[in-house]
């Protein structure tokens, strides 16, 4: 039987001050989502079908959405349909293809690197849309982690894909968006709940785009099944489940710093992994962007 949300239940509880454990816990575990993520590029190119961004999308989405929304039996209700669309637009339907693109299309470090820019574009965001004024030590730690990751970008080996750059720059400000957006509405349901309709709804419009631009493969190898299989569990439903959790207990611009943990992981999966080589100046670029992340994350007093 599957019932349905109420979105009367849901709003904004007032909650009790959090000790500072709390807080800590909230910061590590929504780290741990964009940090998933970044090791989604080096996935993509060890273990994907190559050039299939549409296939990828939908095989990491709707896979995991449909898991997901079996397990929770929840359904959203009235104007959380439409709210969920949206979400699910900004976060899954749109961003996912974007970000696959840039994959395929860039070093993994360089294509997380241009989150960098997601900070500047949340607090650009959250003040008319939010009402909150964006502390300057957080506008300081934004503009020094995108520093270091300038750093790990211009002085790589090679030019940019011109493609690839602009996909992630899409994606980048879609998933600002949505962060803002999820932050202003709320959520009716815990954090899992949420990431199944978003994951189920950008899926179902992922899959006939997919079939009618990209077709299926011919073959599928045990490493694309393997590599589908973690972008679904580990990049998909674990980073995205804390993801949204991390959107509802902390400050927009505290889960936007936190964002920048990406590059950062994409950048040392693709050293490990794929035998991409750092730059002196990427080194100084590197620990520059934690540095400033940590900074930010350990002074930032905004309010959630």
């Amino acid at each position: 039987m599957v019932t349905v949300a109420h979105p009367e239940t849901t709003t904004t509880r007032a909650r009790s001050p959090r000790m500072p454990h709390g807080a800590v816990r909230d910061i590590v575990l929504t780290a741990l989502a964009p940090a998933a993520f970044g090791t989604v590029y080096a996935a993509t190119t060890l273990l994907l079908p190559p050039d299939r961004p549409l296939l990828a999308s939908v095989m990491r989405a709707l896979p995991a959405g449909l898991l997901i929304l079996a397990f929770t039996r929840t359904l959203p209700r009235g104007a959380w349909w439409w709210k969920s669309f949206v979400l699910a637009m900004l976060n899954i339907g749109a961003f996912l293809p974007l970000l696959f693109i840039a994959a395929y299309r860039l070093p993994g470090g360089l294509a997380a690197t241009f989150g960098a820019l997601q900070p500047l574009i949340v607090a650009a965001l959250a003040l008319p849309l939010l009402g909150i004024r964006t502390p300057s030590v957080v506008l300081i730690s934004a503009v020094a982690v995108a520093f270091g990751v300038a750093l790990l970008s211009l002085t790589a080996p090679t030019l940019p894909d011109p493609v690839g750059v602009a996909a992630m720059l899409g994606a980048t400000t879609l998933l600002a968006l949505g962060i803002v957006l999820g932050k202003k509405w709320g959520s009716p349901v815990p954090p899992l709940t949420m990431t199944g309709w978003q994951l189920t709804l950008g899926g179902l419009v992922l899959a006939p785009l997919t079939l009618a631009v990209e077709g299926l493969p011919p073959t599928l190898t045990g490493a694309n099944l393997l590599g589908f299989a973690y972008i679904g569990l580990i990049g998909t439903v674990l980073a995205y489940t804390l993801w949204f959790r991390g959107v509802q207990r902390l400050a927009p611009t505290s889960v936007s710093l936190l964002s920048t943990t990406n590059p950062l992981v994409a950048t040392l999966a693709g050293f490990l992994l794929l035998g991409q080589t750092l730059t002196g100046w990427q080194l100084v670029g590197f620990a520059i962007a934690l540095t400033a992340l940590i900074a930010g994350q350990t002074l930032n007093r905004s309010p959630k």
